[in-house]
């Protein structure tokens, strides 16, 4: 069975900024797509089309029901079983216990309130209950934001053996190990490609290659083409001025006849030069249109004054009487970049705001340099509001360089016109990111710096951060990312 787009246009209503103009294409409900695209450019935006949340011109057919994943749960204080049961009402108890058992869920998990499961658990029984419907079809936006690593691997196992839906995830690895096929927003247009994210970034990479080659030789065409143009034309200016005087540059009375037939041979050769140039235009004008710009970023590490910048020793921290991960020691040096890792739960994101500054109740010896200053990047968004430059000013970071980064990471100055509590979910982040770039520190604390970021930004900020090596201590999911950049691993064990 097929979903049929055609002639899809969209804009949101007041923006002059066009989502979608005259798209085409068709996709199967076999298939396990991948869905891919800078930050902004509309994919969850195409989700909500498909789901028939918003107004549009052109056709979207299809013979099957969407499903749209995080959805809102409604009185989230209920019984898990309760909830999955009115997603899912003519489903068997079996069912369920198999579905879930196949992500390492327990069936207890069933008779709690959906409000104490973990967001881990909370994405697993989310996803198990929409796989128990029949003849739908799933539109899985970003399920791994707030999955651990072993979470990821969980999940990824259960969509190898799934088929029917869109997942948009920006983890590499992920999408290598699900899709079948990648769907994703350009530039300019939306095409389709058999095969995982590494295929379709390597069929990318030669195409932008066999563009950008293509371009440089219709550019020297064309330069060359602009010459002969204008010796033709000059040559042509000659002969009319000959036949003008009646007498050549020797004084001789020309023959009118040939002069006539010169004019008319340059003339013909005129127009078909004049018409390769406007040939090789063409042809370069299509060329290069969907060629990211993938522009370095600048950081401004500062060196700090001695070798150990902190320091912990048998560390662990405490929610009321309670213990959050077992007593654990390290120390942060110059050029470190120390990836900080462990299950959902483990006190990961705990253990970085007590390194900020944040009381919570510590055991054991922390001891941070002086004068050590920390750029801090949340994994919390919610916050966000207002306009960039006043984000920049609380912040007290130059807005030019501000923009510029921001600039780098994919936005529009259309979108710099918004309001921040109007962008999307990577855009939220990257606002934070780009804060972080600006700021001259000796410590860098990224909190799942990543979620919600797209591809590209990601592999730009792998870039920045192997190219100035910065001291940093981070926690972050993405497999990829951690082996590229880490230098140390610290693992949390839950107490």
């Amino acid at each position: 069975m097929l979903i049929q787009i055609s002639h899809l246009t969209f804009a949101y209503d007041g923006s002059y900024d066009v989502i979608f103009q005259d798209v085409s294409f068709q996709l199967d409900t076999d298939w396990k797509l991948g869905f891919i695209g800078r930050n902004g450019r509309g994919k969850t935006t195409f989700l909500k089309l498909l789901l028939g949340q918003y107004e549009y011109q052109g056709k979207i057919t299809s013979s099957v029901a969407f499903d749209y994943f995080p959805f809102e749960v409604n009185q989230k204080q209920r019984n898990t079983i309760e909830i999955i049961e009115e997603l899912v009402p003519d489903c068997e108890y079996w069912q369920i216990k198999k579905e879930l058992s196949l992500l390492d869920v327990k069936e207890d998990i069933l008779w709690r309130s959906f409000c104490h499961l973990s967001n881990g658990e909370q994405t697993k029984v989310l996803l198990s209950a929409l796989f128990l419907k029949e003849n739908h079809f799933l539109l899985i936006d970003e399920p791994t934001n707030h999955l651990d690593a072993l979470g990821r691997k969980t999940v990824s196992n259960y969509l190898k053996n799934k088929k029917g839906f869109i997942l948009v995830s920006h983890d590499r690895q992920f999408l290598d190990d699900i899709v079948n096929h990648v769907l994703s927003i350009n530039r300019q247009n939306i095409e389709v490609q058999k095969g995982n994210f590494t295929s379709w970034q390597q069929n990318k990479q030669k195409q932008d290659s066999f563009e950008l080659g293509e371009n440089e030789k219709l550019k020297k065409e064309i330069q060359i083409l602009t010459a002969a143009a204008k010796r033709t034309a000059n040559w042509s200016n000659k002969v009319e001025k000959t036949k003008k005087t009646g007498r050549d540059s020797s004084g001789i009375k020309p023959d009118k006849g040939y002069i006539g037939h010169k004019a008319a041979k340059m003339m013909k050769r005129s127009q078909v030069i004049t018409s390769r140039k406007e040939t090789a235009i063409e042809q370069k004008e299509k060329l290069c249109k969907n060629i990211e710009q993938e522009q370095d970023l600048k950081l401004f590490p500062c060196p700090y004054h001695k070798q150990v910048l902190l320091e912990l020793k048998e560390v662990s921290l405490f929610y009321g009487q309670k213990r959050v991960f077992e007593p654990v020691t390290f120390s942060i040096e110059r050029g470190d970049r120390i990836a900080l890792q462990g299950g959902n739960g483990t006190g990961k994101t705990s253990l970085l705001k007590c390194i900020l500054g944040e009381q919570i109740a510590l055991e054991g010896q922390m001891q941070k340099g002086s004068g050590l200053e920390i750029s801090y990047v949340s994994q919390d968004t919610s916050t966000l509001n207002g306009t960039l430059q006043a984000y920049a000013q609380k912040q007290n970071i130059n807005y030019s360089l501000f923009l510029g980064i921001l600039r780098k990471l994919g936005f529009t100055r259309e979108q710099f016109e918004k309001k921040i509590e109007d962008f999307s979910g990577g855009q939220k982040k990257k606002v934070l990111l780009a804060k972080s770039l600006c700021q001259k520190a000796h410590l860098y604390v990224w909190d799942e710096p990543l979620n919600f970021i797209d591809v590209l930004s990601r592999i730009q900020i792998e870039t920045l951060l192997l190219e100035y090596q910065p001291t940093m201590l981070f926690v972050e999911h993405d497999t990829i990312f951690t082996q590229k950049i880490a230098t140390k691993w610290i693992e949390l064990k839950k107490a």
